[in-house]
């Protein structure tokens, strides 16, 4: 009867994450997708309930109850506070935070089965799963810990680089994988796996701090696939099928977003994690502003609103400075006012806007604005042209036509939006400095572009004030 609960239990929680994932991959429906999946794992906690039960036999206590309900209590409690409490900016870095926690759980399970067989993991099999829920789960622990700093600029954004750097990782790697042989040959030798979780630790510091603030998104979805990677090998490890199908899942749909990731920015992962993009310095305000590309032009709100009032269509590429200023309601009340003027509106989305695969999505979705406004850089690049006015909220790399006409330049290849092709573009900013890529932008001397100093939401508001009048 027992084994029959926990069968079901676990049938449901798989049942609920594919469901829940496939859901997820449609705005109109990840709303649901999220609570489905979140019954899943409620399956889950309450099918490894019941196998601790189970596996306990005759030395059940209700102890261990006590420590179980506390724990899940407890996380349950910190979750539910933390999503309520954070704010859209921080999203990125509370992903970066939640990747860790999935891998430091995966290193402290591969640790306390270790303990438990008193030292010795058993057969060779167990002890390769073993070793490599903890070297993936530590990697992501500390990387993880660096992108969140990075992503909130408590550590430099841009890549931490000494001289042969390289070299030394590829070293530790290799004796990574002769430790990982030598423990999985002789896994009495408990040692072997203590040394290398601690190395696990170093490595993940060392292998994220060589990347610039810019591809974060893509590290944030990489170091999400290593949490699932791990999760999957502790599932071998401790003979669970729920957490193999669950980690695999995480590290399949992760590696998929990181493939779009660098497919979206035209360059390859080994590109991402070994090149050090950003290193160089990037121009500052005043440098720019003078600079030899030319003088920028600027622009009151209240003079651009006579443009927007007569124009037919307007395109909004928004970027990280719309999460800064919150202002995805007043750039849906913008939209929605243009549209009552009789003017075509459409939101194109980066995929790598933002510092987190699909941040602006999440952001225009809080706001209600339509689905159907959403438009994929593919699809509007072709008629950027016959658009009256772009206006550039926020974005600085993903429409630095650098990447089309300056071969010189380190983003040269990406696939950006082209807003300089518009007719007439609004770059709102709160000052002429560069991106996350450090990197200048030759957009904002053009001569059909004009910027729009200072806070984006007291900005679109002003816009919205005058057509309003």
């Amino acid at each position: 009867m027992m084994n029959a609960a926990i069968t079901i239990c676990y049938l449901l929680a798989g049942i609920g994450f594919i469901v829940g994932l496939r859901m997820l991959g449609k705005t109109q429906s990840a709303r649901k997708g999220n609570w489905v999946s979140a019954l899943g794992m409620l399956a889950a906690v309450l099918g490894a309930f019941l196998a601790i039960v189970r596996d306990s036999g005759a030395e059940f206590s209700f102890g261990n109850v006590v420590w179980i309900v506390v724990g899940v209590v407890l996380g349950g409690v910190i979750g539910a506070v933390t999503a309520r409490m954070v704010k859209m900016t921080a999203m990125p870095e509370m992903v970066a935070l939640f990747n860790g926690f999935g891998g430091i759980a995966s290193l402290l399970v591969a640790a306390a089965t270790v303990v438990w067989l008193g030292g010795n993991a058993g057969g060779h099999f167990s002890a390769a799963t073993l070793f490599l829920a903890m070297l993936i789960g530590g990697i992501t622990f500390t990387g993880s810990l660096v992108a969140f700093g990075k992503l909130a600029e408590k550590l430099p954004s841009k890549p931490i680089l000494y001289s042969g750097q390289n070299v030394v990782n590829a070293l530790v790697m290799l004796l990574v994988v002769v430790a990982g042989v030598c423990y999985t040959i002789w896994p009495d030798q408990w040692w072997i796996f203590l040394v290398v979780s601690l190395i696990s630790l170093y490595f993940g510091v060392a292998v994220v701090i060589p990347i610039g603030g810019a591809d974060m998104p893509v590290v944030i979805s990489l170091l999400n696939s290593y949490s699932g990677l791990a999760a999957c090998a502790a599932g071998f490890a401790v003979n669970n099928t729920l957490l193999i199908i669950t980690g695999g899942l995480v590290g399949a749909s992760g590696i998929i977003l990181t493939r779009i990731m660098c497919k979206a920015m035209n360059r390859s992962l080994a590109n991402v994690l070994f090149s050090g993009f950003g290193s160089g310095s990037g121009g500052s305000g005043a440098a720019a502003a003078g600079g030899s590309q030319g003088t920028a032009k600027s622009m009151t709100p209240e003079d651009a609103y006579y443009i927007l009032e007569a124009a037919q269509s307007v395109v909004i590429v928004p970027g990280y400075g719309m999460a800064v200023a919150q202002a995805q309601h007043a750039v849906r009340e913008l939209a929605e006012q243009l549209e009552a003027n009789g003017c075509e509106v459409k939101f194109a989305i980066h995929p790598v806007a933002g510092r987190m695969p699909g941040h602006m999505n999440v952001l225009l979705a809080e706001a209600n604005v339509p689905y159907e406004q959403l438009v994929e850089m593919d699809d509007i690049n072709p008629v950027m042209a016959t658009m009256d006015v772009a206006i550039v909220l926020g974005a600085n790399d993903v429409v630095n036509p650098a990447a089309r006409e300056e071969e010189s330049s380190p983003i040269y290849g990406m696939p950006v939006i082209n807003v300089d092709e518009a007719r007439t573009v609004f770059v709102l900013k709160r000052s002429m400095r560069s991106g996350f890529a450090g990197i200048e932008n030759p957009l904002f001397f053009k001569d059909n572009t004009s910027m729009i100093f200072g806070d984006a939401k007291a900005t679109i508001e002003a816009m919205v004030a005058e057509f309003k009048e």
